[in-house]
């Protein structure tokens, strides 16, 4: 299987489709064979701008053609698990855009059916197969600077409200803690791991999706002070204060960046990584190789890294009483 071309199939054509396969042109022995949206000129004109095989107007077609091996799903939150659910009954390994579905018992159904199926299944969380971010998570892992005290973590964005949009509407995941919360929630959980206690609070637009949400992580001996908002934009860094030094992921911390490292003195180092891709290479990269070799789940973001994920977001859902139901 070393080298072997993986055909991918993308459910979803919008902008996280797009970004997904531009990169997906970028990683050797990998081909767009296939797109599918429910319009199907929408489809054609997908396929057409990254050289598609096949474009299909459903997503039943896409997943029946047997030529395809991997499928990326990159529709709404709120339809990740039915998405998922369809590929997974066509053996077709998925690919699926974070975050992995609406709450941790979708999730557990998810993994469920991948494992009664034998058929590889990953949450497309990208951050965490970056090179910086790899790298923060190496240095602070040999304790460069010594422990961490806090981490200070934001998301923010302003787009014009608009209650049609996906961004806005609560009953597909819109709000900024599903879309982009999850990018500072993953960062405590990643390097520190599950909080002992949560404060959380949010503000919400009229359509009921939160607007804006704030959460506190209490551990033993430190602490991670987390942001997601739509109301403004933030720098967008995940800074990491640790005994002797900080690290700081510069923004977008989220996608590929640079890091700096500041020592107890002051002095300060720049770390830049080389990144030609928007970023989605590296998780394709790693999902095509567990293809090669056979594997039902990944070693990096795993089912546990998943679960822990969706179930502390469902948990901050709770404290600020937002129901997507």
């Amino acid at each position: 299987m070393d080298g072997k071309t993986i055909n991918w199939g993308i459910i979803g054509a919008g902008k996280i489709a797009s970004k997904f396969a531009s990169d997906l042109q970028m990683v050797s022995n990998s081909k767009l064979y296939a797109i599918a949206s429910r319009n199907l000129e929408k489809a054609k004109l997908f396929r057409h701008d990254y050289k598609a095989t096949m474009a299909y107007g459903t997503y039943e077609d896409l997943v029946a053609d047997s030529n395809i091996d991997a499928v990326y799903i990159a529709t709404p939150h709120s339809f990740h698990k039915a998405h998922t659910v369809l590929c997974l009954n066509h053996n077709k390994a998925v690919l699926c855009e974070k975050p992995f579905a609406m709450n941790l018992e979708e999730v557990e159904e998810m993994i469920q059916l991948s494992k009664e199926n034998n058929t590889l299944l990953m949450e497309a969380l990208w951050t965490i197969f970056l090179p910086h971010y790899q790298y923060v998570l190496d240095v602070l892992q040999k304790k460069h600077f010594g422990n961490i005290i806090e981490l200070e973590a934001d998301f923010g964005f302003h787009p014009t409200y608009n209650e049609t949009s996906r961004v806005f509407d609560k009953s597909v995941g819109g709000g900024s803690l599903l879309d982009i919360g999850i990018y500072p929630v993953f960062a405590a959980l990643s390097t520190l791991g599950k909080p002992n206690t949560i404060e959380a609070e949010a503000q919400f637009f009229d359509s009921g999706a939160d607007s804006e949400c704030e959460m506190t992580f209490q551990y033993e001996n430190t602490k991670a002070v987390l942001k997601s908002t739509l109301l403004q934009e933030t720098n967008t860094e995940a800074i990491f204060h640790c005994e002797n030094g900080t690290i700081k992921i510069n923004g977008r911390f989220h996608e590929p960046s640079s890091v700096t490292l500041i020592d107890h003195l002051g002095n300060s180092e720049l770390k830049e990584f080389d990144t030609k891709t928007i970023g989605y290479s590296y998780e394709i990269e790693h999902f095509n190789q567990l293809i090669r070799d056979g594997k039902t789940e990944s070693d990096i973001m795993t089912f546990e890294k998943s679960k822990l994920l969706i179930s502390t977001l469902d948990q901050i859902r709770t404290l600020i009483g937002l129901d997507y139901s």
